[in-house]
C-alpha cells in the first residue's frame, strides 16, 4: 500500500476510533435517538438528489438503512446514554466480527474453520472480563444494548454481500433515506414531543459538532475513502487496519472523558484484538503450517 494511502486508512481508523466519544459528547444536549436521527437524515439529504440510486432491490436498502441507521448506531447511542463509555463500546462492538461468521454459517452457509472457532472463544473470554469491570465505565443495560448493535452491524455486512453492489457511497447515501423517520419515532415513544420542542435549544456548539462530525468525516467521508482502498488493494491489506478502532476508541475516551485504563480493561482489548487478528489470519496461517508439515 502506498504511503499516502497508508496514512489514509490510518485516518479513518481514528476517526472511526473517536467518533464513539464524539457521539457521547452529543449526548449531553440531545436525545440519543434524535442525535442519530439528525445524522442519517444529513447523510441522505441533499446527496439523494443528486447522486444516482444504486442497481439493487429496494428491501436492501430498506433493511442496511433500518439496521446500520437504527439497530446499530441508534443502539449504539442509546447503550452509551445508558452508562457505557465510549471506549467500552467501540471494543464490544468489535463482536460483530465473529457474530457476522456464525450468521454467514447460518445464512449464507459458509464454513466456519478452526481459526475463527478459536477467534471467537477468545473473544468471548475478553467479553467476560469487560463484564467484571466494576469502575463505572460498564452498565449491563449499556453493554446489552451495545452488544445488540453488534448484531445489527454483522447482519448489515450480510446485506451488503447479498446485495452484490460496488457502489457503496450510493448505497449509503440511498439507504440513510430510511433511518431517520424510525429514529425520531423513537424519539418520540421514549421521551415525548418535548425532543422536538426543544431541539433548537438543545442544539448547542458542542451537538452540532457531533452531528457534523459523524455525517461527513465519520460516514460519508469514511466509508468513500474505506471502500475505495478496499476496491484498490487486497483486502489483506487494507481490512487488518481496523484493529485499530477499538485502540484509538479507548484512547479518545481516556482524552476526552478521563476513563480509567486499568489492568482488567487492557487485558480485556488485548484479548478482543488478538481474537480479531486471528480471525482475519488465523486461516492463512493455518494453511502456512500446513503446507510447510
Amino acid at each position: 500500500m502506498k504511503r499516502n494511502d497508508f496514512l489514509l486508512a490510518l485516518f479513518i481508523t481514528f476517526v472511526w476510533g473517536v467518533n464513539f466519544s464524539v457521539i457521547k459528547l452529543g449526548l449531553i444536549d440531545l436525545d440519543p435517538f434524535i442525535l442519530s436521527g439528525m445524522r442519517f437524515l444529513l447523510c441522505a439529504l441533499p446527496l439523494v438528489f443528486f447522486i444516482k440510486r444504486p442497481n439493487v432491490h429496494i428491501k436492501y436498502l430498506v433493511s442496511y438503512g433500518l439496521l446500520f441507521g437504527v439497530g446499530l448506531w441508534g443502539i449504539v447511542s442509546l447503550g452509551i446514554y445508558f452508562g457505557i463509555s465510549a471506549g467500552m463500546a467501540s471494543l464490544v462492538l468489535q463482536m460483530s466480527a465473529f457474530l457476522t461468521v456464525i450468521l454467514g454459517a447460518v445464512i449464507l452457509d459458509e464454513t466456519i474453520d478452526l481459526s475463527k472457532k478459536i477467534a471467537f472463544a477468545i473473544a468471548l473470554f475478553g467479553l467476560v472480563l469487560i463484564i467484571s469491570v466494576t469502575d463505572g465505565s460498564v452498565t449491563t443495560l449499556g453493554l446489552i444494548l451495545v452488544l445488540i448493535a453488534a448484531v445489527s452491524l454483522s447482519l448489515t455486512n450480510i446485506i451488503v454481500k447479498k446485495a452484490q453492489t460496488k457502489n457503496l457511497f450510493s448505497f449509503m447515501v440511498w439507504s440513510s433515506i430510511f433511518s431517520p423517520i424510525p429514529l425520531f419515532v423513537l424519539a418520540y415513544l421514549t421521551n415525548g414531543e418535548i425532543v422536538f420542542t426543544n431541539f433548537f435549544e438543545n442544539l448547542t456548539n458542542t451537538a452540532i459538532f457531533s452531528i457534523l462530525f459523524q455525517v461527513y468525516p465519520t460516514t460519508l467521508l469514511g466509508y468513500w475513502i474505506w471502500n475505495t482502498l478496499i476496491h484498490k488493494y487486497p483486502v489483506s491489506s487494507v481490512a487488518p487496519l481496523s484493529l485499530l478502532i477499538p485502540i484509538f476508541g479507548l484512547t479518545g475516551s481516556y482524552f476526552i472523558f478521563d476513563e480509567k485504563i486499568g489492568l482488567i480493561k487492557i487485558v480485556a482489548s488485548f484479548l478482543i484484538i488478538f481474537a480479531l487478528a486471528i480471525n482475519t489470519f488465523g486461516k492463512r496461517f493455518l494453511e502456512k503450517i500446513y503446507k510447510e508439515v
